[in-house]
């Protein structure tokens, strides 16, 4: 299996057969790809009505009160029509029982349908694993609703249904949506096959504001019509896809107004070509992507990459040990971005400057920048100092230290930086810089050492300290941060605070997804929504 695509167009029951060939617990595969359905299920936006929310409708109770008169009847069918359509599916046909008044009424409103609100319990029990029988009932309904509602539809999510089982529903289903019309989609296939083929009806849906694909291949955009286009579509999810970069590329160029791209575990490697001048941010989640080249982006603010996919077990070999580039062209907003990691992604910038006769590639408008060094790698902390030079203005810095591994490849002490030669963002810029799952070793202290003695402007230090190192038996976490307690500080006004970490065995950099694709959060690597949530 030294394919990196092996699990793409290969039947689960092939796939089995050679795990138990190669003394492998065949069952490792259904845990995997059910982990694999989390991740996808995770990164879903929530529906807007939920089942438990809304009330019980009856004759008795919802519409009349006690003298008789039926007030909320009289409202304007347009409130009437809103009101319905902020109500799960089946309770807004139930409304057509409530008066006359309101029995045509529901045809009229744009439903919300999710599939998973058909289910006996409401989708309270979560989503099906692997195996679990398709629940025909559920899939039958969302064919009757589709066929009697006349739309437009304000939101489906359909994530209940192994697609394979249920091909010529599918299609219908896309057929209807596409003709009445519908603004927010998610559709998601439930494997097996994991690379069931899209129907390519779905690039007729110009209504559509918001779409999240997952575990589906992207169907052959070179055979879909010129004309087609998403004239409307603000948001695109796509989860767990394979597809080509040139699919990639016409869905971006067919989506004017888009602004936020969410690509998360595509199945097969893709490179990104980001030329949009709408796009605010991307996102990049659980995925291992060849190239991330921002062409022309004048609109894009964040950057955001999170749980790199390629170090973990599901992840072909051959990947792995491949580094990934990202190449910043014209983007003069892009405000965040990370994360990012040196020594294992190279870093291209298009924009240079001379300084002292010499040119510079800068982005000077990043203000917020994470970064996941190794700090037991000497190749990865001698690749940080030509990062930090390339974000001048940089003013919050987020830095996650990993595990260092047991064959450590060297550290580096206080005098490799201050060798180093300057860094202009340290010495006028950084005001705030956060350390996460510190552990004491020596190059991690020569780094913010060399932070607090030639940071000018710094006004906050923010050291989390790993769990293992507050253990009996350690060094002591006041023995670890002693040389930088004494360290003669250059801003005497900035404040060092000291937190222990949450966490245990961090595989990564803990983010939120959803702060990033929030333009009103203003950092999302801020990890005070540990504590919030």
């Amino acid at each position: 299996m030294d394919d990196p695509q092996f699990l793409v167009g290969t039947p689960r029951s092939e796939l089995l057969a050679n795990m138990e060939r190669e003394g492998r617990d065949p069952a490792t595969l259904d845990v995997g790809i059910n982990l694999v359905l989390y991740f996808v299920y995770d990164y879903l936006p929530h529906p807007p009505v939920s089942p438990g929310s809304a009330p019980t409708l009856s004759l008795a109770g919802a519409s009349w009160v006690s003298d008789g008169v039926d007030r909320i009847s009289r409202l304007p069918d347009v409130l009437l029509r809103d009101i319905i359509s902020r109500l799960p599916a089946k309770d807004a046909a139930r409304t057509a029982a409530l008066s006359s008044r309101w029995r045509p009424l529901w045809r009229s409103a744009p439903l919300a349908l999710v599939d998973s609100h058909l289910l006996p319990d409401g989708g309270a029990a979560g989503q099906f694993t692997i195996g679990a029988p398709s629940p025909r009932a559920v899939t039958d309904a969302v064919s009757r609703v589709l066929a009697a509602h006349p739309g437009p539809f304000r939101c489906v999510h359909l994530t209940r249904s192994t697609m394979e089982e249920h091909r010529g529903e599918m299609a219908r289903w896309l057929d209807i949506l596409v003709a009445k019309g519908v603004q927010e989609l998610v559709f998601v296939n439930r494997p097996w096959p994991l690379d069931l083929r899209l129907p390519a009806t779905l690039f007729s849906c110009a209504s559509l504001t918001r779409l999240y694909l997952g575990v589906w291949r992207i169907p052959d955009t070179a055979a879909v019509p010129r004309g087609a286009r998403f004239p409307n579509l603000k948001e695109l999810g796509l989860c767990m896809t394979v597809m080509e970069d040139r699919d990639l590329a016409f869905m971006l160029e067919r989506s004017p107004v888009l602004e936020s791209l969410i690509i998360m575990g595509s199945q097969t490697g893709v490179r990104l070509r980001l030329v949009s001048q709408s796009v605010r941010c991307v996102q990049l989640g659980y995925t291992y992507l060849e190239d991330i080249e921002v062409v022309d982006a004048p609109r894009l603010e964040r950057l955001f990459q999170s749980d790199n996919f390629r170090q973990s077990e599901l992840t072909d070999p051959s990947i792995k040990n491949c580094s990934s580039k990202i190449k910043i062209g014209c983007a003069p907003n892009l405000r965040v971005l990370g994360y990012i990691l040196p020594g294992e992604q190279e870093l291209g910038i298009s924009n240079t400057v001379i300084v002292a006769g010499a040119k510079e590639s800068i982005a000077p408008s990043v203000q917020i920048l994470a970064i996941e060094v190794q700090f037991g790698c000497r190749n990865s902390i001698k690749k940080v100092p030509g990062f930090l030079r390339c974000f001048p203005n940089l003013g919050t810095l987020h830095v996650q230290s990993p595990r260092i591994p047991k064959e450590s490849t060297g550290k580096v002490n206080l005098k490799f930086w201050q060798e180093g030669g300057p860094i202009k963002c340290v010495l006028q810029s950084l005001k705030k810089l956060f350390f996460y799952e510190f552990r004491g070793s020596r190059s991690e202290v020569a780094f913010l050492k060399f932070i607090a003695e030639r940071g000018r402007v710094l006004e906050q230090m923010v050291v989390v300290v790993a769990k293992e190192c507050f253990s009996p038996g350690g060094d002591g976490v006041n023995a670890k941060l002693k040389p930088l307690t004494n360290a003669k500080w250059n801003s005497k006004g900035c404040k060092l605070e000291l937190f222990k970490s949450p966490l245990t065995d961090v595989a990564g950099p803990i983010c939120s997804h959803r702060h990033a694709s929030d333009l009103g959060f203003a950092d999302p690597f801020d990890l005070n929504f540990l504590h919030d949530e």
